[in-house]
């Protein structure tokens, strides 16, 4: 038997090298390549490793390729099915992480319980047993659900289960502890994630199969193993949440059937995680009276309007270079949007301690949230609070204009929808008459108009 060969596989692309380097070759990062056995060198037979994911090398001109109908199977949980694109594709492969314990392997069960009846599911496990994971389910309310289990790790005897079941969804919890007799390596070396990972793949593709991985992240926040495996996969999720929360976020980098920044929201309770329908009541807990460097605003979460509350404080410093601190937002923009506020507004916080806040733990990334933020810092600069019923969007730019973002009509009609009488937006968003009932539209095309609002 031929003897394997050390080889240095790159953590962050995937590439092998024969011999360590301190700076991957494919892909530039410093200090990613780590040392895995290789495979023994062939013997002339053809490799077990099949080439193409689709399971398929005939070549066919492009006009001849039939355009099949992407059918989409409904999951039962809306929130899901908006981040996906509107439900389950046939043949496709999922990546969800996040944190430990944020709910990824309570989400894909209460997943395959729910929709076991009408599409054959299996749930794969790699990291608990198979009590443990029944009474997960029992917590669910669903524990007479005749989903099958299976604990185990070989990703040979997984497909080997999966092609006498013939699911139609299948859930792998977790794809580091997948591992392939191909290779001799550990399981969760980057040997062994990107072909386990190859090889589901493939099955997928071949059969039709809904495949979803779950994936442990580093203290980064990204998903362990290599890179490539991202590329491998077609939708890729992550679970987000704040410590201490009942609310996940789940938001998808990558999606091939559908749009990449949409989001879904859930609530942990005690039998399993619940859709928000309208988050916007969550983030909009405030005190009673108006209170100052408050400013409600509209942002956008791919196709979704949410109203956010942005909250600032102004104070004295003591410190030779006082501090402009975000949270929520990019802080080298909030230190822009201060220096136009005083070239343009003549509104000066050189000597002012500024810290901005996005309630809720929400990120917003987004332009649209400028005319909030200087709105919350102005209010709390003047000890003027914002009045309750007033909600504010637009981005500014370096000569001071307020210019327009998209979705604005869709923007205020959301205000209407909670209340919200007075609406200050740019003079581009701002809807033709009548196109909004029940709330007041003031469209501004200077900082300084926005500003004699207040």
């Amino acid at each position: 038997m031929a003897k394997s060969q050390t080889r240095f596989f790159c953590q962050s692309c995937g590439a092998e090298s024969p011999k360590w380097a301190g700076q991957c070759a494919a892909c530039g990062e410093w200090n990613t390549l780590v040392e895995a056995p290789g495979e023994p060198p062939s013997s002339g037979r053809r490799s077990s490793r099949a080439g193409g994911y689709a399971g398929t090398t005939a070549l066919k001109p492009l006009n001849e390729v039939e355009q099949d109908a992407m059918a989409r199977t409904p999951t039962g949980l809306t929130e899901l099915d908006r981040v996906l694109g509107g439900g389950l594709v046939a043949g496709s492969v999922n990546l969800l992480g996040g944190d430990p314990g944020i709910g990824k392997s309570t989400l894909l069960l209460q997943l395959l319980c729910a929709i076991h009846a009408t599409q054959p599911s299996m749930y794969v496990t790699g990291e608990e047993s198979l009590s443990q994971v029944s009474m997960r389910a029992g917590r669910l309310g669903a524990g007479d659900t005749t989903l099958p289990l299976l604990a185990d790790t070989q990703v040979e005897a997984i497909l080997d289960q999966a092609q006498r079941l013939k699911p139609r969804v299948m859930v792998i919890d977790s794809i580091q502890t997948m591992w392939t007799d191909a290779l001799d390596s550990a399981p969760g070396s980057v040997s062994q994630v990107r072909e386990s990972a190859a090889r589901l793949v493939r099955f997928a593709k071949q059969t039709g199969t809904t495949v979803f991985l779950v994936g442990h992240v580093t203290k980064e926040g990204a998903i362990g193993g290599p890179r490539v495996l991202e590329h491998m996969v077609d939708t890729v999720l992550y679970f987000e949440s704040d410590q201490g929360s009942r609310y996940r976020l789940i938001r998808a980098v990558k999606n091939r059937f559908g749009a990449v920044n949409e989001l879904g929201i859930f609530a942990m309770t005690e039998t399993g995680l619940k859709p928000v329908s309208n988050p916007s009541a969550i983030f909009l807990t405030r005190d009673t009276q108006p209170v100052p460097g408050s400013a409600v605003l509209v942002t956008r979460e791919g196709t979704r309007p949410l109203l956010v509350e942005c909250q600032a404080l102004v104070d004295n410093s003591h410190l030779s270079n006082p501090r402009r601190v975000a949270v929520g937002l990019d802080g080298q923009r909030v230190a822009m949007l201060l220096a136009v506020l005083h070239r343009h507004c003549g509104i000066a916080m050189a000597d002012q301690d500024v810290f901005v806040n996005i309630v809720g733990g929400v990120r917003v990334t987004e332009t649209a949230a400028d005319l909030a933020v200087l709105l919350a810092a102005l209010s709390s600069f003047r000890d003027r609070p914002v009045p309750h019923d007033w909600v504010v969007f637009g981005e500014v730019g370096l000569s001071g204009e307020i210019r327009p973002v998209p979705g604005g009509e869709d923007r205020i009609r959301e205000a209407a929808k909670h209340g919200f009488k007075r609406a200050i937006v740019p003079a581009a968003n701002r809807p033709r008459a009548g196109a909004v009932d029940g709330i007041e539209v003031v469209g501004v095309r200077r900082l300084s108009e926005a500003l004699d609002a207040l």
